[in-house]
C-alpha cells in the first residue's frame, strides 16, 4: 500500500509541475489491445488493480479506477487500503468516467491523457464533453515517463510465419482481398494498428503479448505495396525476403506516424475509428481524405474458412484429450484422503502441462482461472501462490482455461464437484446448463445482430430471478486472440450492423451464476456459425459446438431438465466420446467413458 501511495504522490507532483488538474491512464497501448505488454501497464502500476479492463483517473485530491462488473470483487480486494476508489460502471463500453470528469472539474481546468494510447472514438467523446464545460484537454504528454523510472522496455521477441497447412490463405491473397475492400470504400491507403488484424493479414505470429500470438506492429497498405512497421531485427531474414516478394516492406516500429504524415496530397486513407488511436489519427494531414469504416481484416479473420474450421476441429480434439488426461489425474487426487491438499495454483500447473504434451500446442490462450467455492465467484480470478485456496471439503471448483495451437484457439469452462455439492449449487449449475443448451440449440437468421442472442442464454436463469454480470459470448480467433470481434453476444454491446452473425464465425457461449463469498458457476463451449437452411424468409444459421469435454453431471439436478435438454446433453456426450476416444488411453480413456455415460 505504501508503494501505491508513493507512486500516486509522484504522479501528483508531476501533474503540478505540468499544470495538470486530472490525469487519465487507460488500460491501453498504441494498438488498443486488451492484454498489454508491461511497458503500457501504467494503470496497473499506479493502482495495483490487475484486471484487464479499467480506467484510472487522478486529481489533486481523488484517485479512482473505473471498471465493470466482471472485476468489482477483484478490484475491491486489490484497491483496499490504497486510497483509490472503485468506480463501478455498467459495461465494458461505458464512458461514465468522462461524465465524472465533466461533472467534477471546474471550468478552466486541464485534463491530460496520452494520445498514443487513447482510442479515437473515446477521444472524440472526451473532447466533446470537456469542451462543453470549458475544460482543456492535453494529449501531448505521457506523465508515466516522469514517474515510472523502471518502466519495462518494449518486448523484443522474434516474429515467425504462420505456415501451411495451418495458414490456409496466402498472404498475397489476403492483401488482394484487403485492397478490393479498400477500393469499394474509395480508399487507396489503409492504416492498421490492431495486432490481431496485422498478424492475420501478413500470416505472421509473435509473442509480444502474453497468451496472444501477436507482435507489436503497425501497417500501411498502399495501392501496390504495404509497409509493416516492426521492431528492428524481430523478423528473420528469410521471412523478410518472402514478405518483400509479396509486396511488403519492413520499416522501423517508431516510423508509423511519420509515414502517415507523408501520405501524398489527395490520397484517400481508410481507418477504423474503433481501432486507431487519436495520436495516429492526428498524424494525418488535412489534405488527405479520410474514410472511416471497420477494418476489412476484422471481418475477414472472423469468418473462418472451411479449411480453418477443419483445423480448429482437430485442435479441439487435442485440447479435449489433454483435458481428459488432466481430469483423470485430478479426480483421484481429490478423493484421496491421505493426499497433500491441492491448491488452485496446482490446477493451472497441471492443466497447462497436459496441453503442452499435445501436438502443435504453443501456449495457454489466457491465464487459467481456477476458483474453488468463493473464489469461483470472482469472474476473472487468478490464483496466486501466496493467497490461493486449498481445494478440500465440499463445494464446486470452476476451471476456465484455454490453449493456443497452430490450428486454432480454445477456451473452455467446466465446473466439477469437490466432496458433495449442495442442492443449491446443483440448482445453480443446472440453470447455467439450461442457458448453454438454450442458446446452443438456437436457429437464427443470417445477419442477426449478435447482441440480440444474449437473452436466449439468460432466459432460464432470469426465470429463476437470477442474472450474471458479463456477456454471454465473445468471438475467438484462429491461432490469434482469444477475444476478437466484430461479433459479441453481450447486452452491453450496441447491436450495430458490424456485429451481424455470419457463417464461419467462432463465438463462446458462457452463461454463469455468481454468488459472492459462496460459489461461482460458468459453463463454456465454443461454437461455429454454420448454414442451417434457406426458407422463403431467408437464410438461417445454426451453431456447431466445437468444444469437446464432458460436462460433469454430478453437479446437475436432473429433475430440472426437460427431456429435450437431457437429449441434447446425451447427444453432446456421445459426440465427445466418439471424437476423443481415439486420442486417449488408460486412465484418461476410462475417465472419458465414465463422464460421457448417458443420463
Amino acid at each position: 500500500m505504501s508503494i501505491i501511495a508513493t507512486r500516486l504522490a509522484h504522479l501528483r507532483a508531476a501533474m503540478e509541475r505540468h499544470g495538470i488538474d486530472a490525469c487519465i491512464v487507460p488500460s491501453s497501448d498504441p494498438h488498443l489491445s486488451e492484454y498489454l505488454p508491461g511497458h503500457w501497464k501504467g494503470r496497473e502500476w499506479l493502482s495495483g488493480f490487475t484486471g484487464s479492463v479499467g480506467t484510472f483517473i487522478a486529481t489533486a485530491d481523488f484517485a479512482g479506477v473505473w471498471t465493470d462488473g466482471r472485476y468489482w470483487t477483484q478490484a475491491e480486494t486489490e484497491l483496499a487500503g490504497t486510497g483509490i476508489a472503485l468506480m463501478k460502471i455498467p459495461g465494458v463500453a461505458s464512458q461514465v468516467h468522462i461524465d465524472w470528469l465533466a461533472a467534477n472539474l471546474p471550468a478552466g481546468r486541464t485534463v491530460a491523457v496520452d494520445a498514443r494510447v487513447l482510442g479515437l472514438a473515446g477521444a472524440r467523446l472526451l473532447s466533446d464533453a470537456l469542451n462543453a464545460r470549458d475544460i482543456a484537454l492535453r494529449t501531448d504528454i505521457d506523465l508515466l515517463d516522469d514517474v515510472w523510472s523502471d518502466r519495462p522496455a518494449l518486448p523484443a521477441d522474434p516474429v515467425f510465419e504462420h505456415l501451411p497447412p495451418y495458414a490456409t490463405l496466402a498472404r498475397a491473397d489476403k492483401l488482394a482481398a484487403t485492397r478490393a475492400a479498400m477500393a469499394a470504400l474509395g480508399a487507396d491507403h489503409h492504416f492498421i494498428s490492431t495486432l490481431d488484424d496485422i498478424a492475420y493479414l501478413f500470416n505472421l505470429r509473435g509473442a509480444d503479448v502474453s497468451f496472444n500470438p501477436v507482435f507489436l506492429a503497425h501497417a500501411l497498405v498502399g495501392p501496390q505495396r504495404a509497409m509493416l512497421f516492426v521492431g528492428e531485427g524481430k523478423v528473420p531474414a528469410d521471412a523478410r525476403a518472402r514478405l518483400e516478394a509479396d509486396g511488403v516492406d519492413l520499416a522501423p516500429y517508431a516510423g508509423a506516424s511519420e509515414a502517415l504524415a507523408s501520405l501524398p496530397q489527395g490520397a484517400t486513407l481508410l481507418v477504423d475509428p474503433r481501432r486507431i488511436t487519436a495520436g495516429m489519427r492526428a498524424a494525418v494531414r488535412d489534405d488527405v481524405r479520410v474514410v472511416e469504416a471497420i477494418n476489412p481484416t476484422t471481418y475477414a479473420k472472423s469468418r473462418k474458412l472451411d479449411a480453418e474450421a477443419a483445423n480448429v476441429r482437430a485442435a479441439m480434439e487435442q485440447d479435449g484429450a489433454a483435458l481428459c488426461e488432466f481430469f483423470s489425474w485430478l479426480e483421484p487426487r481429490l478423493l484421496d484422503a491421505r493426499r497433500t491438499p491441492l491448491d488452485e495454483v496446482d490446477i493451472d500447473t497441471h492443466i497447462t502441462a497436459a496441453r503442452a504434451r499435445r501436438p502443435d500446442f504453443i501456449s495457454p490462450s489466457f491465464s487459467t482461472i481456477a476458483g474453488f467455492n468463493a473464489n469461483g465467484a470472482i469472474m476473472h480470478y487468478r490464483a496466486a501462490p501466496e493467497s490461493c485456496a486449498d481445494i478440500e471439503g465440499d463445494g464446486l471448483l470452476l476451471i476456465d482455461s484455454g490453449g493456443q495451437y497452430l490450428g486454432g484457439t480454445t477456451d473452455i469452462t467446466r465446473v466439477i464437484p469437490v466432496g458433495t455439492p449442495s442442492d443449491a449449487q446443483k440448482r445453480d449449475t443446472t440453470l447455467v446448463l439450461k442457458g448453454l443448451i438454450n442458446l446452443s440449440s438456437t436457429r437464427f437468421p443470417r445477419g442477426t445482430r449478435s447482441p440480440m442472442l444474449d437473452a436466449i442464454a439468460r432466459a432460464p436463469i432470469w426465470a429463476a430471478g437470477i442474472d450474471y454480470g458479463h456477456g454471454t459470448g465473445h468471438g475467438v480467433g484462429y491461432f490469434l486472440n482469444v477475444h476478437e470481434g466484430p461479433q459479441s453476444i453481450s447486452p452491453s454491446t450496441p447491436p450495430d450492423p458490424h456485429t451481424a452473425m455470419e457463417p464461419g464465425m467462432i463465438t463462446s457461449i458462457e452463461p454463469g451464476i455468481y454468488r459472492p463469498g459462496r460459489w461461482g458457476i460458468r459453463i463454456e463451449n465454443l461454437v461455429l456459425n454454420r448454414p442451417h437452411e434457406s426458407t422463403e424468409f431467408g437464410e438461417y444459421l445454426a451453431f456447431e459446438t466445437l468444444t469437446l469435454c464432458p460436462i460433469d453431471t454430478r453437479c446437475i439436478d436432473l429433475s430440472l431438465l426437460r427431456p429435450d435438454e437431457i437429449a441434447w446433453l446425451n447427444d453432446y456426450h456421445a459426440t465427445v466420446r466418439a471424437r476423443l476416444a481415439p486420442h486417449v488411453s488408460g486412465a484418461a480413456r476410462d475417465w472419458l467413458m465414465l463422464r460421457t455415460e448417458a443420463i
